[in-house]
């Protein structure tokens, strides 16, 4: 079972950026599909980025294209989230998901998730 921690979460003005990193403590984390998903509450989830096992494979939602970066060290067991240009309407709780499954990644269903991170971005 992988066991995933986020951190580097905060406070941020508009135009700003930051940097996110998960952790797996499962052992196997060069076998997953790693992705951030974003929760607002009374809006539905929303998968920003994954990234394939191999670190080749890579998708981002159209919210945040060309201002996201997705990247991972399978050394470290960490996958990271560069975000640059924040904007007010990126201020959710983010979380790492994984999944072994490159098809469910991309649909969105996940086998494991971290306790999330709250990124707040102010005008």
């Amino acid at each position: 079972q992988t066991q995933l921690r986020e951190s580097g979460g905060g406070l941020v003005q508009s135009g700003g950026s930051l940097r996110l990193s998960c952790v797996d403590s499962s052992g196997a984390f060069a076998d997953y599909n790693m992705a951030w998903i974003r929760q607002v509450p009374g809006k539905a989830r929303e998968t920003v980025a994954i990234i394939d096992w191999s670190g080749t494979g890579i998708r981002y939602s159209d919210d945040v294209q060309g201002r996201f970066t997705i990247f991972r060290d399978n050394a470290k067991s960490t996958v990271y989230l560069q975000m640059y240009s924040l904007k007010v309407e990126d201020t959710a709780v983010y979380y790492c998901a994984s999944t072994d499954n490159w098809g469910r990644a991309l649909a969105g269903q996940f086998s494991a998730w971290g306790q999330g991170t709250q990124v707040t971005v102010s005008s």
